[in-house]
């Protein structure tokens, strides 16, 4: 199985990130995945757009297969209890010509990783990675499960339906 990389689009100088867009510009989402998420593009830059968004393209084998965005101070976006304990993973997509690989359980688990390295070298407190998956997308009710996320109930606020209330704690890193 390839690994994954995750690319911050925060950190990269202006040529770079723009070469990062274009790739995100290109990935296609499965018929009927708009129900869950958005434009690739539009996901990076709204993420580039708000302080509180960390933007990151998903490489594997050197080449883009995806998009996430990590958020402090919004985890009740995704039905959890407070705001600041957890980042929210939001805007997560694998490429549907990369889907059905693994990759986005391993991406899932890449993002926690990083989060966790954030708050570290910020010294926010979070505790780990929330999100929010429709109970109508069962492959990624599995990625998320396989990534080691585990379910906190139901979230009735997505404008997709309802959601699971996905999470996983710091102390699970060792999962990778």
């Amino acid at each position: 199985m390839s690994s994954v990389w995750l690319i911050s689009l925060r950190d990269l100088d202006a040529d770079a990130c723009a070469i990062q867009l274009g790739a995100a510009a290109k990935l296609q989402l499965s018929q009927g995945q708009e129900r869950f998420v958005g434009d690739p593009l539009r996901m990076a830059l709204a993420g580039l757009a708000e302080d509180s968004r960390r933007p990151y393209v998903i490489e594997s084998d050197g080449r883009a297969v995806g998009v996430l965005t990590l958020q402090s101070g919004a985890a009740g976006l995704a039905g959890w209890p407070d705001d600041h304990s957890a980042w929210l993973l939001r805007g997560f997509l694998i490429d549907r010509r990369h889907q059905g690989r693994g990759l986005g359980q391993k991406a899932a688990a890449a993002a926690v990783a990083t989060a966790e390295k954030l708050t570290a070298r910020h010294q926010t407190g979070e505790t780990g990675v929330v999100l929010s998956v429709n109970e109508a997308n069962p492959a990624g009710l599995a990625a998320y499960r396989r990534a080691g996320f585990v379910d906190h109930g139901q979230y009735n606020g997505g404008a997709a339906g309802p959601q699971r209330i996905m999470f996983r704690g710091f102390a699970d890193t060792t999962m990778r």
